[in-house]
């Protein structure tokens, strides 16, 4: 445990120092998180074996619903509404049409088969949010006609829709050719179906929470917001829908809703 921790500290220290050097050329800071897994990975200079992969989905996962929320959060959606529809298009048929150009190559020339190359296609044909948030927001970037919003509101929309396109390939690869189309639509309705209605609840709950509730302690404010944002993602994915497409949406409706220290939270 304390080589563990000694190792953590020391990673976190670089990440955040990294950032000095990422911000000043405005390059995602995500980059050099990647360089830094490949020089303390297993091919690496450290060489340090790393295969614990339910481990690494955990901590992906926690991480990602924090990017989702904080994606939702930080979007104004006066500013967001009328490039909604033109973002939701890109992140569903654009993310559909991304997978299935890499899939078509995966299976062309890589010569996977099609259900394998449509996998990849789905796993990489999402927008990586975290990057277009820090680009965008911390070079205070204004584009014309709106792109900037566009960028950010198709960005943390397309992970939903990936996800889903990845849970029905990988339950087409593992039931051969049984799952049938309606067994597709059913699954992709209850995905996005439940994901939408249980955000829209938490978040209303958790808006009409804020209204009475006074914090006596600096700080218990974020502790509810992170537990919200838990919530947001846990009740879905525990009933079939998309916890990631909900935790997205919590962070919507809360952050353009009026709150005591939004700034602080932000």
């Amino acid at each position: 445990m304390p080589q563990s921790l000694i190792l953590g500290a020391v990673v976190i220290i670089i990440c955040i120092l990294s950032n000095k050097i990422t911000s000043r050329f405005g390059i995602p800071m995500l980059l050099a998180f990647i360089l830094l897994g490949m020089l303390f990975g297993s091919e690496g200079l450290f060489q340090i074996a790393f295969d614990d992969f339910p481990f690494a989905e955990n901590i992906c996962t926690l991480a990602l619903i924090c990017i989702m929320f904080y994606g939702g959060f930080g979007t104004r959606w006066d500013i967001a509404r009328p490039v909604a529809a033109k973002a939701a298009l890109l992140s569903s048929a654009g993310t559909i049409l991304t997978a299935g150009i890499t899939g078509l190559f995966c299976h062309l020339v890589l010569h996977f088969s099609l259900i394998e190359g449509l996998l990849i296609g789905a796993v990489l044909c999402s927008t990586d949010a975290a990057s277009v948030f820090y680009v965008l927001r911390s070079r205070s970037l204004s584009l014309q006609y709106n792109t900037d919003s566009l960028l950010e509101v198709e960005s943390g929309s397309n992970d939903p829709f990936a996800y889903t396109l990845t849970l029905i390939l990988l339950s087409i690869m593992q039931s051969g050719s049984a799952l049938s189309a309606r067994g597709v639509l059913t699954l992709a309705a209850a995905q996005l179906g439940f994901g939408l209605l249980t955000g829209a609840l938490i978040a209303l709950a958790a808006r009409w929470f804020l209204q009475f509730l006074t914090f006596e302690v600096n700080g218990f404010d974020a502790v509810f917001m992170l537990a919200v944002a838990l919530l947001s993602y846990a009740l879905p994915t525990y009933i079939g829908g998309n916890g990631y497409l909900s935790a997205y949406l919590v962070g919507i409706i809360l952050g353009n809703s009026p709150m005591p220290n939004k700034k602080g939270l932000v």
